[in-house]
């Protein structure tokens, strides 16, 4: 059987765009793919109203299982999919990687975490598709 391919989610302080990244790569396409994320930092908490938003509208809680981590953390990957930080990322060795231009919700009100959740369910959707 073929090994499933690795996706990191990166984005700087891997506590909110790639966390949730993360956590629906797991619930929507565990069966394609592997999700992993980190940072170039990290933060001591991953972001609270993600948290709060994630689990009202997908019934997910990230901090049962995600905490935020440093890329070295990381197993080797395949895919490496950046959130949009507009920062220079270093280079992580990968057979693939996009960037998905996310903006940051932190700090903003919730209809701006909804948008960007709705977009990484849709880009997470079209990773899976392309892996099957």
């Amino acid at each position: 059987m073929q090994q499933k391919p690795k996706v990191a989610f990166v984005c700087v302080h891997n506590s909110c765009r790639s966390q949730l990244a993360e956590a629906l790569g797991k619930h929507l396409a565990a069966d394609v793919f592997d999700s992993y994320s980190a940072g170039t930092e990290t933060k001591p908490r991953i972001n609270q109203d993600a948290v709060r938003i994630l689990k009202e509208h997908y019934g997910i809680d990230m901090e049962q299982s995600q905490y935020s981590k440093l890329l070295s953390e990381l197993p080797p990957v395949d895919v490496v999919i950046t959130m949009g930080c507009n920062v220079q990322c270093p280079t992580l060795p990968c057979l693939y990687r996009e960037d998905w231009g996310l903006d940051d919700p932190s700090g903003k009100e919730d209809a701006a975490f909804l948008e960007v959740i709705q977009s990484i369910e849709q880009n997470i959707m079209q990773l899976r598709n392309r892996f099957r």
